[in-house]
C-alpha cells in the first residue's frame, strides 16, 4: 500500500508570441467563479463542528476503549504504513463490533479518507488506480463517535453474545470458564461456579440474557 501523495496539476498552454490567442469568451466577473461567502462559511462551520464532536467523543471514551481502537487499527494495518484501505477498515470495524455493509464503509472512506494513486504493475502502459485510505487519527475519530453514540443495550447484547457460544440464549459454566481462560483470568472452578449461582435467578445453573442485562445495569 502506498502512502498518500499529491499529483502536480498539468500547466495549460501559454499565450503570447508564437502561440495562438485564446478563444474569445464572454468575460464574467472573477467573483462569479469563487464560492459564495455564505456557502464557504457553512462548510467551514460544519468542518469545525465535526472536529469538536470528534474531540468530545474521544474524551468520553475510557482508556480501555481507546486501547481497543488502537489495537484494532494496528492489527489490520497489515503493511504498517499508518493507513488502512477498504478491506482493512471493514474488518477493523467489525472487530470493534460494527459490522457495516459496503455502502457505509465506502461512505466513511469518502467522508474521512485521503485520496491516493497506486499502480500494481509499474511501467509504461499501466494506469494508476485511485483509492481512499484512512489514517489512524481519522479512524480513531470515526470509531469514537460511533462507540459514544451506541445504545448501551446494544453493548450489553454484544457482550452477552461473546459469552454465549453457539447462540444458546444462556451463559453456562463452560462458557464462563472459556472466557476467563481467554482473558487470562486466574479464576478457580469454585469461583466460577459461585458467579453462576449468584446471578442465576431461576435455578437452571446458567445465566439467561435477561439475568445478564440485570447484572450489567446493576
Amino acid at each position: 500500500m502506498t502512502t498518500p501523495s499529491t499529483q502536480p496539476h498539468p500547466s495549460g498552454p501559454r499565450y503570447g508570441l508564437g502561440r495562438p490567442n485564446p478563444p474569445a469568451t464572454s468575460q464574467q466577473p472573477a467573483s462569479s467563479f469563487a464560492p459564495a461567502p455564505k456557502n464557504a462559511q457553512r462548510l467551514e462551520s460544519e468542518r469545525l463542528e465535526k472536529e469538536r464532536l470528534a474531540r468530545d467523543s474521544l474524551t468520553e471514551l475510557s482508556e480501555e476503549q481507546r486501547e481497543e481502537i488502537s489495537e484494532a487499527f494496528n492489527l489490520f494495518d497489515l503493511d504498517k504504513d499508518g493507513y488502512i484501505d477498504y478491506h482493512e477498515l471493514k474488518v477493523a470495524m467489525k472487530a470493534l463490533g460494527f459490522d457495516l455493509p459496503k455502502s457505509e464503509i465506502l461512505a466513511v472512506l469518502n467522508a474521512h479518507g485521503v485520496l491516493t494513486t497506486t499502480s500494481t504493475q509499474p511501467g509504461p502502459g499501466h494506469r494508476a488506480q485511485a483509492r481512499r485510505l484512512l489514517s489512524f487519527q481519522s479512524f480513531q475519530n470515526v470509531m469514537a463517535q460511533r462507540i459514544v453514540a451506541r445504545d448501551p443495550q446494544e453493548e450489553i447484547q454484544r457482550a452477552f453474545e461473546l459469552f454465549d457460544e453457539g447462540g444458546k440464549g444462556r451463559i453456562t459454566l463452560q462458557d464462563l470458564t472459556r472466557v476467563a481462560r481467554e482473558l487470562g483470568e486466574g479464576l478457580s472452578h469454585d469461583e466460577l461456579v459461585a458467579m453462576i449461582e449468584e446471578f442465576d435467578m431461576d435455578g437452571d445453573n446458567a445465566i439467561s440474557r435477561e439475568e445478564f442485562v440485570n447484572i450489567c445495569l446493576g
